[in-house]
């Protein structure tokens, strides 16, 4: 975690930077006389971990804080965001890559580009993420916001009672989901679902429209997303992973 968020390039200037500073020692709560980690037993310790584990202590984690009353997980924000693969497209099949064949060719904002995808949920009072999916950049935002819609609901103990998302997630049966949840979709329809009903919609130049409330939790949640989205590219590291 301190290597991540003071974006810290690698194992090795990890282990360098902790035999020279001693806030970062006392950080990582290392002993002035204990050993260091070498960056062998780092690469063997996340691998032992593994993403299974890892999500399961990063639940517990958001649990505490729930519990602590950090986080409310009242209102919900969901998004994507894409994380750029360190490889390039394969000779043989330009849609993958050539060292890191998981990685597809999907969106990037205006553009496409060869990678993966982090599908976060966060709580909009807080802006701390509440769960997290990682895929290939080619799957979009409907394919996994049942999947992550659940893993919400399982963390927060069923406390979330709105969702904020952008038209990416509407669809009849992710709204279906949502509302047998007992969740409330704040989700805006876009041109072509819903012609000529006074619903939630976003035009191309941004402007929402809609209920009073209804344009309120979209704009809290969408910034906060937005927010989240951000850190996780810069402080954890997701544009330089």
């Amino acid at each position: 975690m301190t290597k991540r968020l003071r974006q810290i390039p690698s194992d090795r200037e990890l282990y360098r930077r902790l035999w020279n500073d001693p806030l970062l020692r006392m950080i990582c709560d290392i002993e002035e006389r204990e050993k260091l980690y070498h960056p062998s037993q780092l690469t063997r310790f996340k691998s032992r971990v593994g993403p299974e584990r890892l999500e399961r202590i990063i639940a517990g984690l958001v649990a505490e804080l729930i519990q602590r009353g950090l986080i409310r997980g009242e209102t919900v924000a969901m998004d994507a965001t894409f994380i750029k693969a360190y490889s390039k497209r394969d000779s043989r099949d330009n849609s993958r890559g050539a060292s890191d064949p998981d990685a597809l060719v999907g969106r990037d904002g205006r553009t496409y580009g060869l990678g993966y995808k982090a599908h976060v949920a966060a709580d909009v009072d807080s802006d701390l993420p509440l769960a997290f999916i990682a895929a290939s950049a080619n799957e979009n935002e409907k394919q996994h916001a049942p999947e992550l819609l659940d893993k919400t609901v399982e963390v927060t103990g069923g406390r979330i009672e709105t969702l904020v998302a952008d038209s990416q997630y509407s669809s009849k049966r992710i709204r279906g989901e949502i509302d047998d949840c007992g969740v409330m979709a704040v989700i805006p329809y876009p041109s072509n679902q819903r012609r000529g009903e006074d619903v939630l919609r976003v035009d191309k130049f941004f402007r929402v429209y809609g209920s009073d409330e209804e344009k309120r939790l979209y704009g809290l949640g969408r910034s906060s997303i937005e927010r989240v989205n951000l850190r996780l590219e810069g402080q954890v590291c997701l544009d330089r992973h």
